[in-house]
Formats: C-alpha cells, structure tokens, sequence
C-alpha cells in the first residue's frame, strides 16, 4: 500500500470512528459524585404522563417543565418554573 492509499485509508477509519462516538447511539452509566460541567446538550426524555416509577436523579420532562426523580417514585418540579 502507497502513502497516498494508506491516508485514504486512515482517513476513513477517522471518519468511521468520530461517527461512531459523535452520533450518540451508545447507552452507558456513571456515578460522578462531583460537579460535572457539560459541553454539549443534555436529552431529556419526554412524557405524555411521568411514569409512576422513578429512581432518584432522572430527569423527564412533562408539559414543559422539567422534573427529576428526588426520591424513590416521587417527581419534583425543578426551579420556580411556572
């Protein structure tokens, strides 16, 4: 394999690899005990009605407002949303 092909070729594999890990197709947990800052955007899911089950520290959203998961199956509005 010539230099030119072999650039090609780790190109590809780049572009392959950035997809992968870029596209967010991957599930994955992480207990983090200390300030996190996100530099992207944070999905949360949204719901016709919250699910009766929850455990602490989910998100979800419902009509607009954000709730999280402050203790075994009870939701919490978050903020002074109105």
């Amino acid at each position: 394999m010539n230099p030119n092909e072999q650039i090609t070729e780790l190109k590809t594999r780049l572009e392959q690899l950035e997809a992968q890990y870029f596209k967010g197709n991957f599930s994955a947990s992480q207990d983090m005990n200390k300030y996190t800052r996100f530099n992207t955007r944070i999905k949360v899911p949204n719901f016709a009605t919250l699910p009766a089950t929850c455990d602490v520290g989910e998100l979800g959203e419902f009509s607009g407002k954000l709730y999280i998961c402050s203790s075994v199956n009870t939701w919490s509005l978050v903020g002074t949303q109105s």
